[in-house]
């Protein structure tokens, strides 16, 4: 695997000994793959199925900080339980109850993106309804972001600064998803959004920090043309500005 693919999984996948472990002799099988080669598993099926996530040669403060924000908004908006967490010799898991639904570029979805992407627009619109900014404890700030972006060798202090300088004012603080991809939706049989995942970047911040993501997400998942179907979904005019600028301190962050 070298780093650049992202989706389901084309060949058998190897399952690390500590998801082996963790699944405890029930059935394991590979579901997604992102673009620094970790992993997804899922284990079991049904209603009781679960999740692993496995990234390897990491030191397991990723998953950490997600299990804290799953504990958080939990009480707020349907998004996994976290089990447990842990770091091995060769990388990091993180273990999920699974939610009712499947990802919104299943293949069902994917060859109905109309339903997907409104689905997508009218769950983010209900998580940003429903966690409580005063209560947050987790930011997602530009100022936050781009403090990190230096040390990850993306953008120079002098460069971080510039973008910070330019940010457009605030339109409305809500809780943020903050990875807010169309994988990351989950859709029921009836076509309704039925939970969020992989919620490791969750913070308060303008709402069009997820907005311009989950936008441009539609070009990567579905195709051209249904930035605006989301959009109406969510219940918002389109903001040229802030799209751009969101989705610029997306690429350096």
């Amino acid at each position: 695997m070298g780093g650049a693919f992202s989706g389901i999984p084309e060949a058998d996948v190897e399952v690390p000994a500590p998801v082996l472990r963790e699944a405890a002799g029930r059935a394991v099988r590979a579901v997604w793959l992102n673009e620094v080669d970790g992993l997804t598993f899922q284990v079991g099926a049904g209603a009781g199925r679960e999740f692993i996530k496995w990234l390897p040669g990491h030191d397991g403060s990723e998953f950490a900080a997600e299990a804290r924000r799953l504990e958080w908004a939990r009480a707020y908006t349907p998004v996994p339980r976290a089990l447990g967490y842990g770091v091995e010799r060769h990388g990091a898991w993180l273990r999920t109850a699974g939610l009712a639904g499947e990802s919104a570029v299943s293949p069902r979805w994917v060859a109905d993106p109309r339903s997907a992407v409104t689905a997508i627009g009218r769950g983010l619109r209900a998580l940003h309804d429903a966690l409580p900014v005063r209560d947050c404890p987790f930011s997602w700030s530009v100022a936050s972001r781009l403090a990190a972006a230096p040390t990850a060798g993306r953008v120079t202090p002098a460069q971080a600064r510039a973008m910070l300088d330019r940010a457009p004012p605030v339109d409305t603080l809500v809780v943020c998803h903050g990875d807010p991809c169309a994988p990351n939706t989950l859709i029921d049989d009836a076509g309704q959004w039925s939970g969020h995942v992989d919620l490791g970047a969750l913070g308060v911040a303008d709402r069009w920090a997820d907005l311009a993501v989950a936008t441009w997400s539609t070009q990567w998942n579905y195709g051209p043309g249904w930035e605006d179907t989301l959009l109406d979904a969510y219940g918002i005019a389109p903001d040229p500005d802030r799209i751009a600028y969101y989705r610029q301190v997306w690429d350096v962050t």
